[in-house]
């Protein structure tokens, strides 16, 4: 009888182990499936708030205001269509040179660094004026805002009358094209310093507020439009006169067609007589062949040289290569 007893506590206790570990099966089924919840939830919470971000982010695109934000305000002077132009020498003057520059471009460097100088003789003869139009190539092919506060930095300079000066500055120091130490507000007050007269606070301020960022997009929008193919693109009487392979341009070219001009005998459509240049011509066309090494097209690569830039290059949309956007 005994027997009996004992075997039917054993089979009592087996059965009261089992159904506590049913039930501590039960109880666990039930934390994990609350955990699931409070874990699906968590993520969902989540996902919402990056959502969130993001859509903050996306809303606020395109909404800086050192590129495109607030008015379009054209420095003193401006002039063109839209105002887009900076000009220098004397209005009077029968030729007009009309340059489109990026102050990041290493093409845009070698042309000034090699034409400079024919054309501020020219300008203070009175027999060529410069329609300067700034755009923002580079940052659209690099990355950077460097050439968008450079233009807009030059703009200042426009407004306190010393343009001309802190143009040639810029260009003399360009940083390697890598390198955006234009985007840096504290580089381009840097260089001001060397122009007499030009580091004033309303000057600071212009840079630092970005006074003329809308315009110089204005301005890059207007290179876009025109289908130009590359910086520098330069333009004689409205022909371009940079990009002609087959007679190419030098400093004693460019000189021989103003002068041509103000005497009346066809200026930049007289190219084929100014093809025929003394052997100092030559010189200073293998020159400027050779300090424009490197350059910069449309789509961003490297050319052989400035002429090649502008024939080659194509510029792009702020999507693809220019910007400022």
């Amino acid at each position: 009888m005994s027997d009996k007893n004992d075997g039917a506590n054993r089979d009592a206790t087996k059965r009261s182990a089992r159904e506590r570990l049913q039930a501590e099966r039960e109880r666990q089924k039930t934390r994990d499936k609350r955990r699931r919840t409070l874990i699906v939830a968590a993520a969902v919470v989540g996902v919402l708030g990056l959502a969130t971000v993001v859509g903050v982010i996306a809303a606020n695109t395109g909404k800086d205001s050192s590129a495109k934000g607030g008015p379009v305000v054209a420095p003193s002077g401006a002039t063109g269509k839209d105002a887009l132009a900076i000009q220098t020498g004397k209005p009077e003057a029968r030729s007009t040179l009309t340059v489109w520059e990026d102050f990041r471009c290493p093409a845009c460097k070698a042309f000034e660094d090699n034409y400079r100088d024919t054309i501020h003789e020219l300008e203070a003869k009175g027999l060529l004026k410069v329609d300067y139009h700034l755009v923002t190539l580079i940052d659209g092919n690099m990355g950077g805002s460097g050439s968008l506060k450079g233009a807009n930095a030059a703009a200042c300079a426009q407004d306190a009358g010393k343009f001309t000066e802190y143009h040639d500055v810029l260009f003399q120091n360009q940083p390697e094209e890598v390198d955006d130490a234009y985007g840096k507000n504290a580089k381009l007050l840097e260089l001001a310093a060397k122009v007499d007269g030009l580091d004033t606070p309303a000057f600071r301020a212009c840079v630092e507020e970005g006074t003329h960022n809308s315009w110089v997009a204005k301005s890059q929008e207007a290179f876009r439009e025109g289908n130009f193919r590359g910086t520098p693109t330069v333009l004689l009487d409205g022909k371009d006169i940079f990009s002609d392979q087959a007679n190419p341009l030098t400093p004693q070219k460019l000189k021989e067609q103003v002068e041509a001009a103000a005497k009346g005998s066809g200026g930049a459509g007289g190219a084929k007589g100014a093809a025929k240049t003394s052997p100092s011509a030559s010189a200073s066309a293998s020159a400027s062949a050779t300090s424009s090494a490197s350059g910069s097209r449309g789509d961003g690569k490297s050319s052989p040289s400035a002429s090649r830039t502008a024939a080659e290059g194509t510029a792009r949309s702020s999507t693809g290569g220019s910007s400022g956007d």
